[in-house]
C-alpha cells in the first residue's frame, strides 16, 4: 500500500505514520515525491485496511498497490527517476549514450577507443574488466589491471565509466573503480549479487536475462531497491528466440511496456542483441523512436583484432554515424518529452480544480 500525505503534513506527522507502520511488524518506505511526501508499506503478507491509516496525521489516502513489484512500480513511485552517473542524468528527457569495447585489452586500445567516442558524442564509457564468458577457454578479461585502465580513461577523457561485477565477491574493487555497477544478464537473478548491489552507493545498470519475463526483470530490480539502492537503470539487450539471423532478439515492446509499469530509466543495447554490425545502428535508431532513455554500444578501433565480440562491435566511423543518425530522432523524443510532461501537469491541475 501506499501512503499519501498531505502537502502540509509535518516532519513529525511523517515520522508518527513510519512508526504506526511498523508496530503493525510492516517496513516503512519514505518516498519524496514531486510536491508531497508519499509513505511505502512493503512485507505486508495479505490486504491492508486502509482505515486505520486513514485517521492518522497528515494522511490524504491510501492507495493499494496491486503489482508484485512495489518500490520499481509507478503505483508507488509516480515520477521518472533521474539517476546521475557522475555529471551525466540519466532519465531526464535525453537520450545518453554509452560506448567502449567488450572488455579492456589494454591501456592502450581503451584510451583509444575512448577517445574516438568521446569526440563523437558518447556520454559515458563501458568496458569489461572481469568477462562472463561462455567457453572457460576464452579470454576472461584482465580483472584489476582492467579496474585501473579504466580509472585512467576517466582521468583522460572525463566520461564515467560502466563496467560489469561477475559476483559478489569483486563487487567492492569494482565499485571503486566505476561510476556505474554492471549486473549481466546472466547474473539477473544473482540474488547474492542483487542483496549486495542494494547496499551499494553506486547507480546500478540492470541488463535483462536471456530469457526473462518483464516481471522477473522488474522484481529482480526490486532487490536492489529494497536494499536501499534507488539508483537503477534497467537495459533491454535481447531475448532468446528461434530466430537464427541474429545472436538474439531485441525486444523493443519491452521499452514502452516498462516505462509504462516503471518509473526507472530504461536503456537498449543493442550490440548484444544483434551480434552484427551491419544490424547495430537501424536497431539504435529504433531504441530511441521507441523511447529509450539510451543507448549502450560495443565499438572497436580493430574489430577484427578484438578479443571478445569482435563481430557486433562498430568501427569509431560507424559510431560517429549512429550518433549523426539518431541526432534528429533525440529532439524529436526531447520534444515529446516536454509535451507529456505538460500535458501531465494540465491533468493534475484540471483533478484540482
Amino acid at each position: 500500500m501506499l501512503v499519501v500525505m498531505h502537502k502540509e503534513a509535518t516532519a513529525d506527522d511523517v515520522a508518527h505514520v513510519v512508526r504506526a507502520i511498523e508496530s503493525r511488524g510492516y517496513s516503512a518506505r519514505p518516498i519524496q515525491g514531486g510536491e508531497r511526501m508519499a509513505i511505502g508499506i512493503l512485507n505486508n503478507r495479505g490486504p491492508v485496511d486502509p482505515n486505520w491509516v486513514l485517521g492518522l496525521p497528515g494522511v490524504k489516502e491510501a492507495i493499494p498497490v496491486t503489482r508484485p513489484y512495489k518500490l520499481v512500480s509507478r503505483e508507488f513511485h509516480p515520477q521518472d527517476t533521474v539517476v546521475p552517473v557522475g555529471d551525466v542524468r540519466i532519465g531526464n528527457g535525453t537520450v545518453v549514450v554509452i560506448a567502449g569495447p567488450c572488455a579492456v585489452e589494454s591501456e592502450e586500445q581503451a584510451l583509444t577507443i575512448a577517445r574516438h567516442v568521446k569526440r563523437a558524442g558518447a556520454h559515458l564509457f563501458r568496458g569489461g574488466a572481469f568477462k562472463p564468458r561462455t567457453s572457460p577457454y576464452a579470454f576472461q578479461g584482465l580483472g584489476e589491471k582492467a579496474l585501473k585502465i579504466l580509472v585512467k580513461v576517466r582521468e583522460e577523457t572525463g566520461l564515467p565509466i560502466v563496467t560489469e561485477a561477475l559476483d559478489h565477491t569483486v563487487y567492492d574493487l569494482v565499485e571503486e573503480a566505476a561510476d556505474m555497477v554492471q549486473i549481466g544478464a546472466r547474473n539477473m537473478q544473482n540474488f547474492t549479487l542483487l542483496r549486495r548491489a542494494g547496499h551499494s552507493s553506486k547507480p546500478v545498470l540492470l541488463k535483462r536475462g536471456m530469457a526473462a519475463t518483464l516481471e522477473e526483470w522488474l522484481m529482480a530490480a526490486e532487490y536492489i531497491l529494497e536494499g536501499g539502492n534507488p539508483n537503477v537503470i534497467l537495459c533491454e539487450r535481447g531475448i532468446r528466440t528461434f530466430t537464427d539471423h541474429s545472436r538474439n532478439t531485441l525486444d523493443l515492446s519491452a521499452v514502452p511496456v516498462v516505462r509504462k509499469e516503471s518509473h526507472l530509466p530504461i536503456i537498449v543495447d543493442p550490440s548484444h542483441a544483434c551480434g552484427r554490425r551491419d544490424q547495430v545502428i537501424p536497431l539504435s535508431r529504433a531504441a530511441v523512436a521507441v523511447g529509450a532513455n539510451g543507448l549502450m554500444v560495443e565499438v572497436h578501433h580493430r574489430p577484427e583484432e578484438a578479443l571478445s565480440d569482435g563481430a557486433q562491435s562498430l568501427t569509431p566511423d560507424q559510431f560517429r554515424r549512429l550518433c549523426d543518425e539518431i541526432r534528429p530522432l533525440v529532439h524529436l523524443y526531447a520534444r515529446g518529452q516536454r509535451s507529456e510532461v505538460r500535458g501531465q501537469k494540465s491533468e493534475v491541475r484540471s483533478q484540482k480544480a
